[in-house]
Formats: C-alpha cells, structure tokens, sequence
C-alpha cells in the first residue's frame, strides 16, 4: 500500500501538474478565443477571484469532512473542468469554467497542505518543503508536457483531456495513502477557540507567505522582460531566467525539512529571505547578464522553504491536544498569501512604469529580505502564546 508520505507527495504534484498544464498554452488560449491582452487579463483575474474565494471557506469544510475528501472533490471538478477549457471559443464562458477552475485550486491548496501537516504531526519531524518540491516538478513536468504539445500542434481540447485523465488515474492510485479524516465523536472536545483573525502570529505567517508570493510572481511573471530589457539578451534565452529559478526552487525545497529540522524554522526562513533579497538585487544591478541569471537561481534557492514552512507553522500554531486542527489556520495564511500574486504583478509594473524594471526588482528583493523580520517575529509571538497563563495551542514546529 502507497504510504502517507508518497500520496500526499503525489497529491502536490498533481496541483503544479493542473497549473503547468494551461497556463503555458495560454498563447493558444488567446488566439482560440480571439481574446485581446485586457479581455484575457480579466478572466484570469476571474480565475483568481475564484482561488481567494475557495481558499476562504476551504479550512471550515475541511475541518467538517475532512482534507481527504477535499482532495478528492477539488481534483475531481479540476479535471472535469480542464478539458471543457480547451474547447470554449466565448470569453464569457471561458471566464465562468476559469472560475471554477480557480476554486478547485483554491480548494485544493489548502486541502493538500492541511493533509501535509497531518503527516508532519504523525512522524514528528518537519516534511513540508519536500511536498511543495513536488508541487515544483509537477509545474515543471506539466509545462514540458505542454511545450511539446504546443509544438506538435496538438489541439487543446486534446491535450487538456489527456491531461485531466492522466491526472484523474494518478489520484486513483494514491487514493488509499491518503490521511484519512478523524471522525467527528472522536475529536477532543474544544471550549474556546481564538479566531485567525485574531492571533498575530497568523498575521505574521501570512505576511511570510505574502512577501514570498510577491518574490515568486515577480520571477514567474517579469524575469523574462528583466534580462531582455535591461541585460539586452534575446526572448528565448530569456525564458531560461524562470527555469533556472523553478529548478533552483524545487531541488532546493527537498533539503528545506532537513534544514529546517537541523536549524529551527525562524534561521531556516532568515538564511533563505537574506538569499532571496541578494540574488533578486543582484538580478537587477548585475553588469553582465550571466550573473543576473544567477541572481535568479540564488532567489530560486532561498525562497524555496519560505512559502511551505509558513503553512507548515500555521497548521502547527492551530493544534489540538488530539493531534487535529489547524485547518482554519492554514486557510487564513493561503488566502492572505493570494495577495501576493494577485498585487505583486501590477505593484511591480506600476514602479516600473515610474522609474524602471531594475528599481522594481531592488524593490522586491528588499520585500523578500523582510521576510526574515516577519519570521522573527512569529517567532516571538508564538513564544508569547506558548507561554501565557491559557496557551492558544501546544507548542508546534516553530522555534
């Protein structure tokens, strides 16, 4: 029987596999629908909103029924829906189907991480850069599976079929490994809970999660136009800039438990903003453009860790004494996170606008370096909760 581990594993990489899948063949999804830059620009945006929306009411129903069946549900309306998006022709219709497809992903974001925190309790040690590493080769996979259908000239009805299929069978498969939900009679009994909302060391973990968002849309969605418009190199040499990034991210995140076992959350989560501020600076001053690619490689290395150890802390800060909970928690910290790619892209095209692409890559290196402030202070915050006269929770994997 597949393990825990693996499934959860597998789970993550079926996620990056959805998104690697279409959003390279958004050019194609473009022209299908004879949509303009502002009219796709609008859907996608709609696709988002769908995200935020689903993230905000995920921790609750996955609190109720469990992050099994959210997992289940979420991957399914994904794959229903991945084929029907390459055979629309209206805008209208494609920004509905986006919505729904936002939702699943919203859902199953937080769905696979509260399922990562589960086995994180279970075998006691820190797991959750590892599983986001699969999110990472499952982005990686799905984009090189899409590269080649988009130079064979596969319809995308096809391909997107094909895709979902593919994914709908790999989730069969890991099925039984799954955590299974604790039943309801059997949870321990709560008398009082304190709201997210109101616990700052959820606004902290947040605001990690935040600045790393920010970093990582800024690499996704602008390092390409860096290296061609301020190192004067070509488009195609440019789209290496993102590769090296993703690749650096996702080796880089199999060592971040280690690391984070070996060190303790809050210098794992320093070391790795201070990394992050240097090589996005150094992307954007650097005088050749060999180094600015490595700029890119060292942001890739020292964000790895920053977005799952921040889910990972959140779904420890909301423990309880039966080993469950943390399922609101950690959907307070991924919706907030959301910000981060929705704001990050327009935030750095408005700087941009005003002064220049480099100034808006210091600008974000000096966003991700913060992090480490964020972190010592959650930190800090944590340690006031572990310590006052009624703890909020039990002490978890932060320190």
């Amino acid at each position: 029987m597949i393990g825990d581990r693996v499934a959860v594993f597998v789970v993550f990489g079926l996620n990056g596999a959805v998104y690697g899948t279409w959003a390279p063949r958004v050019p194609a999804l473009s022209e299908q629908l004879r949509a303009g830059p502002a009219q796709l620009g609008l859907t996608l945006f709609a696709m988002t909103a769908g995200m935020l929306t689903a993230a905000a009411f995920a921790g609750r129903l996955a609190e109720r029924f469990g992050a099994r069946a959210m997992i289940v549900g979420s991957v399914a309306l994904g794959c229903l829906i991945l084929p029907v998006l390459g055979g629309l022709t209206s805008v209208i219709w494609f920004g509905v189907a986006v919505i729904g497809l936002g939702a699943a992903n919203g859902a199953l974001d937080v769905s696979m991480n509260i399922a990562g925190v589960g086995v994180e309790r279970r075998i006691d040690r820190p797991i959750m850069p590892v599983f986001h590493a699969g999110f990472s080769f499952g982005g990686l996979a799905g984009s090189a599976a899409a590269g080649l259908a988009a130079a064979r000239h596969i319809p995308l009805e096809w391909h997107f079929g094909v895709a979902a299929v593919v994914i709908a069978v790999a989730l069969l498969v890991v099925l039984p490994g799954l955590p299974r939900a604790v039943p309801r009679a059997e949870r321990a009994a709560v008398t009082a809970r304190v709201a997210p909302a109101r616990r700052p060391v959820l606004w902290l973990l947040a605001m990690v999660a935040l600045l790393s968002a920010v970093a990582e849309g800024a690499s996704s969605d602008w390092s390409a136009l860096l290296m061609v418009s301020e190192h004067g190199i070509g488009q195609g040499a440019a789209a290496l800039a993102f590769a090296g990034f993703s690749l650096a991210m996702a080796i880089t995140r199999l060592g971040g438990a280690w690391a984070q076992a070996r060190f303790g959350a809050t210098p794992t989560l320093a070391v790795g903003a201070l990394l992050a501020g240097a090589g996005l600076v150094l992307a954007a001053t650097a005088p050749v453009a060999g180094l600015a690619f490595g700029g890119f490689v060292l942001a890739g290395v020292g964000l790895a860790a920053c977005f799952p150890i921040a889910l990972g802390l959140a779904g420890a800060a909301g423990k309880r004494d039966d080993d469950t909970g943390g399922e609101r928690e950690i959907a307070f910290v991924t919706a907030i996170a959301y910000g981060g790619f929705v704001g990050g892209p327009p935030m750095i095209g408005g700087i941009a606008q005003v002064t220049s692409l480099s100034v808006s890559f210091i600008v974000v290196g000096l966003l991700a370096a913060s992090i480490a402030l964020a972190a010592a202070g959650a930190g800090r915050a944590r340690h006031r909760e572990l310590t006052a006269p009624e703890p909020v929770g039990k002490r978890g994997l932060l320190s």
